[in-house]
């Protein structure tokens, strides 16, 4: 089960709840670790060998953490200006996949040390991405294929992210 785009093995259910053990990585890696009773997250089911892919390849495995830096409204959608660390962003292209929160995005815009994302009014509903604020982590994953591109183009070191 993906927990704000945190990949965790379910250990244990009762009662339409369930528990997971969260290593010391996760922690590092995400902003699940001050996550209070109540707080509102993204849980999205794995997909199935057997099911239609109709999106993005999603891991569930959180790259970084990036800061919601502003929010504006266009229309019937919100542009969501993300900071993100460099080593991120060198995976992160305009009209690209991205994961904020595990919920799986086209990139609209990068900027220098950012990008932004652009949400319609069903993510806007039916996300925490909705109520994101500034000043807001969120997890991040970039896209699994530009890290292989990049390691396997022959004279070029991959970085860890």
């Amino acid at each position: 089960m993906a927990v704000n785009g945190v990949c965790l093995t379910a250990v244990g259910t009762e009662s339409g709840a369930f528990g997971a053990d969260v290593m010391a990585e996760t922690l590092r890696r995400s902003s699940i670790g001050p996550l209070e009773p109540g707080d509102s997250v993204n849980l999205e089911l794995p997909l199935r060998a057997a099911d239609r892919l109709g999106g993005h390849i999603v891991q569930g495995h959180v790259d970084g953490l990036g800061t919601v830096e502003s929010l504006r409204d266009e229309g019937f959608a919100r542009l969501i200006r993300i900071t993100a660390p460099t080593d991120l962003l060198r995976y992160v292209v305009e009209k690209g996949s991205i994961a904020v929160d595990g919920v799986s995005l086209t990139v609209a815009e990068v900027g220098e040390g950012d990008f932004a994302v652009s949400l319609i009014p069903e993510t806007l509903e039916r996300t925490n991405l909705g109520a994101a604020a500034p000043g807001q982590g969120v997890n991040l994953e970039v896209d699994v294929l530009a890290k292989y591109v990049e390691k396997l183009l022959p004279g070029r070191v991959a970085v860890s992210a």
